[in-house]
């Protein structure tokens, strides 16, 4: 059994005198001015610990020279800090965590850090964070940093954490020793400056050598607020560049190489989104977000995607330079998150969020903390500023992740948004802007954001908040604020009704209003979907289906009611006599609205004159493909759509822009759609969402509609969640194709419209059904563009619509309610939904030696499912 000193010693014993010992859970904090001063501390606390017997462990992560050379006496642990904040500092909590109680710790100089993070505040979260967990295990541990190097914000929490913060200075070839701070310890010469001569610390008494001492550094004065860190400093140094580069006076190998290190620091680190932002953005162009920007730290997916959607079509485009909406967005860094779930207690959930088998635990807890947390008075502060930037114009707070709007990762309809009508006075506006910060950061510990990152694998990966505050697009039309439409595109059309549309001139799906019911599913509505390169082509087939199916509410900011609502559009153009109508409703009788003619306009949302009238049809295309040959990848776009003077002049804002994952866009291979009927076990044709495909099914979920539709709302939410549970036994990485078919809308939130499930609960099926079977008046929504269709989209789940009793759509019911149910072998205790959920495996159907296929012609929009 080792044995060990039990009592701790800086190796110095005057030093020790002075400090009154050394105690078991003090972190020591010397303020140097190079590391050779650094270095003449750590060699006698590092001698003595090893002659104590004591575990010794040196975390090596700067670039400096090793603080010790390895000799086998003690545990060296190399860490790169380029790995990322959470990466850094899981591994450093793991280590201390396996030494355990009593040990010594040496860190390379911290100073470092904040260059290799480009931040300040997040050196002195990892110190908050750190020092605390020492003190618990009784440990004493070494730490450095440089002497003016950081802002006061940052300084200031890591000297009210640390026990012990002391001043080290060098002065004719002496070194003096001045104890700011040591915690639980006093005598009348403790915070006085001490010599180090010999093997004692004498006080320093003198007033001539104090002065002398102390004016031979560089103080940087009362005015310690001001005092510039490292972020300060790099981009002061990034403006001074630029100034050179408009006078001719620097290289262009030193304004790209400033570029890169600014975008490093603040843009993004993901390699797909450098390489764009290095060919449309400038130096400039950084500079002026860091302007607008509230805290440190990266500006997330969602911010850069909308400025780099900007740059790509004003730097190409004229036209598109003139179109756009100009915009006036702020952006809160990412380290302004990390820096509130430290200090509001919530760190610790955070890390136990990397773990798969627990990343779940505590999330409940860890939101409720954020939504009550409190904010810097700093962060108060720039945000009253804004706030006073924006006046009384509606705001909207959405979030920017760093993984978010990436290659790869849509984080589509994951983290909230939330507007701010933004009335009132400032104290409520202010109020009401940190419950949206709040709201947003909570989102982060959602159960469905946390399973979105397991699924992808991001669960360790840095991830972080970053915010995007926009000026909402639109105008005041009475007492309610909205654009006059908006939307979503995609470069790419997943959705050929028609024979005549093509996939690759991409398509928009319009709504009235604010935009978010084209990308939240509205359940009590439809929304109008546009081929780009045929807008007169329609899903419906005559008039009577596009008024049924026509846009009947709008969202909106009731700006006396200070929130987001939604009215019946005909209300709303009523109380908004200076909107163009015309544009974008054609007249109606009324009967559908359930109205007297007499006491409305009479109008329906088709659009109609908007897409046959305006340019905007022909320049959502162009904006679109320009986008798309930018990424090299189909693209998903947010967008409003405002006119000013006349019908052709308008403004449109693309407010998001984001890769589009969709796959097999050029599948074109021969599929078997002509199989005899004996063999077809579903034949559909209809709404066909997803690229052509021909694959073997190998399991079948299948929720009985008739039995369905006769359970109580929270049977129907019990069903719900069962599918969940089976969708957690399907095998992942494809190597098992399921289909899931069912009555009604998939991932309604309405019951009596469909299966009310999430995302999380249907994300491993290959094939998802929706069966026209609950109500006879509900057809699909073809809700192109809204985050559940999106997530179908990233997935590569195919989706259709079966009419079982229109044209020659067939669902063959007897053949799965021959075949065994194998409900119970995958969720045992699901004994009573045997007759509402049947679970069949192919071979149950075809016998041993048949298979099940499914042909899916994107094209044609057919679909059969038969033996083969």
């Amino acid at each position: 059994m080792q044995t060990y000193d039990r009592s701790f010693t800086t190796g110095l014993p005057g030093l020790d005198r002075a400090l009154k010992g050394v105690l078991p859970g003090d972190n020591i904090v010397w303020q140097v001015d190079s590391i050779g001063d650094y270095q003449t501390l750590v060699t006698p606390f590092v001698q003595a610990g090893i002659r104590s017997g004591r575990r010794l462990v040196y975390f090596r992560f700067a670039s400096h020279p090793p603080m010790i050379q390895p000799d086998g006496s003690f545990l060296t642990v190399e860490l790169d800090p380029n790995s990322g904040f959470e990466t850094f500092i899981a591994q450093i909590h793991s280590v201390i965590e396996q030494v355990g109680r009593g040990a010594l710790y040496v860190f390379d100089c911290l100073s470092e850090l904040a260059a290799d993070w480009y931040s300040d505040q997040m050196l002195s979260n990892f110190f908050v964070l750190t020092c605390p967990y020492l003190f618990d295990l009784e440990t004493v541990a070494y730490f450095a940093i440089f002497r003016n190097f950081h802002s006061q914000r940052a300084l200031l929490p890591i000297i009210e954490t640390t026990q012990l913060f002391l001043d080290v200075y060098a002065y004719k070839e002496k070194h003096y020793i001045y104890p700011m701070k040591v915690h639980l310890r006093y005598s009348p010469t403790m915070n006085m400056l001490h010599e180090w001569s010999g093997d004692e610390f004498r006080p320093v008494t003198s007033s001539a050598l104090i002065s002398a001492i102390l004016t031979s550094m560089n103080w940087t004065g009362l005015d310690t607020d001001f005092r510039p860190g490292f972020w300060e400093r790099t981009f002061a140094e990034g403006e001074e560049v630029l100034s050179a580069v408009k006078a001719g006076q620097c290289s262009p190998e030193r304004e790209d190489e400033m570029f890169r290190r600014l975008c490093r620091m603040m843009v993004s680190r993901d390699p797909g989104m450098t390489n764009l932002v290095s060919r449309y953005m400038k130096l400039e162009d950084v500079l002026e977000i860091r302007r607008r920007m509230i805290g440190t730290g990266l500006i997330g997916g969602k911010t850069v995607g909308m400025l780099l959607a900007r740059r790509i079509l004003q730097r190409n485009s004229p036209r598109y330079a003139e179109l756009l909406e100009a915009h006036d967005s702020f952006y809160v860094g990412s380290d302004v998150f990390f820096t509130f779930l430290v200090r509001n207690g919530v760190w610790w959930v955070r890390e136990r969020q990397r773990d798969p088998e627990r990343f779940l635990e505590g999330a409940e807890i860890a939101r409720q903390r954020i939504l009550t947390g409190h904010f810097s008075g700093f962060f108060i502060k720039q945000a009253e500023q804004m706030l006073n930037y924006f006046g009384q114009a509606p705001i909207i707070v959405r979030s920017s992740s760093l993984l978010e709007d990436n290659y790869g990762n849509s984080f589509a309809g994951k983290y909230d948004s939330v507007f701010c009508p933004n009335q009132g006075p400032p104290e409520r506006r202010l109020e009401d802007f940190l419950a949206a910060v709040r709201t947003i950061y909570a989102s982060s510990m959602s159960e469905k954001a946390l399973r979105y990152r397991e699924q992808k694998g991001l669960l360790a990966q840095d991830e972080q908040m970053a915010l995007l505050v926009m000026r909402v697009s639109g105008a005041v039309h009475g007492r309610y604020f909205y654009p006059h439409a908006a939307g979503v595109g995609f470069s790419f059309n997943p959705y050929v009704w028609n024979e005549n549309i093509d996939p690759h001139s991409g398509v928009v799906r319009l709504v009235f209003g604010l935009g978010t019911r084209a990308v939240d599913r509205s359940d009590d509505d439809y929304t109008r979907v546009v081929a780009l390169n045929a807008p007169d082509r329609r899903p419906e087939s005559n008039f009577e289906e596009v008024r049924q199916y026509a846009q009947r509410r709008v969202d909106f900011l009731d700006l006396d009611a200070n929130r987001l609502l939604s009215g019946h559009f005909l209300d709303v153009i009523a109380a908004s006599p200076d909107v163009p109508v015309h544009l974008f409703a054609s007249t109606d009788t009324g009967s559908n609205w359930g109205i007297e003619r007499s006491t409305r306009p009479s109008w329906v949302l088709t659009f109609d004159k908007l897409l046959s009238s305006s340019n905007f049809v022909e320049d959502m295309r162009g904006i679109l493909r320009m986008l798309h040959e930018a990424y090299a990848c189909p693209v998903d776009v947010e967008f409003t759509l405002n006119f000013l003077k006349d019908d052709q002049d308008y403004r449109i804002h693309v407010v998001q822009c984001r890769p589009l994952p969709v796959k097999g866009m050029d599948t074109n291979m021969p599929l078997p759609m002509d199989v005899p009927g004996e063999n077809r076990v579903i034949t559909a044709s209809g709404a066909v969402i997803g690229h052509s495909r021909h694959i073997r099914i190998d399991r079948f979920i299948h929720v009985v509609p008739e039995k369905f539709s006769q359970l109580t709302v929270q049977e129907q939410h019990e069903i719900a969640r069962l599918i969940g549970q089976l969708n957690a036994t399907i095998l992942p990485d494809g190597n098992e194709n399921v289909m899931l078919l069912g009555p009604g809308r998939w991932g309604t939130s309405c019951p009596f419209l469909g299966i009310p499930v999430v995302f999380a609960e249907i994300s491993r099926v290959a094939v998802l059904c929706e069966i026209v079977a609950m109500r006879e008046n509900l057809v699909p929504d073809v809700s192109l563009g809204t985050h559940f269709l999106n997530e179908l989209i990233e997935m590569d789940i195919l989706y259709l619509a079966l009419f079982p009793h229109k044209g020659d759509n067939c669902l063959r019911d007897e053949v799965f309610e021959e075949a065994a149910n194998r409900l119970l072998e995958y969720v045992p205790e699901a004994g009573r939904w045997t007759e509402t959920v049947r679970v069949v495996d192919a071979a149950d159907i075809t016998g041993e030696e048949g298979a099940i296929f499914l042909a899916a012609d994107a094209y044609t929009q057919k679909v059969i499912c038969y033996r083969g």
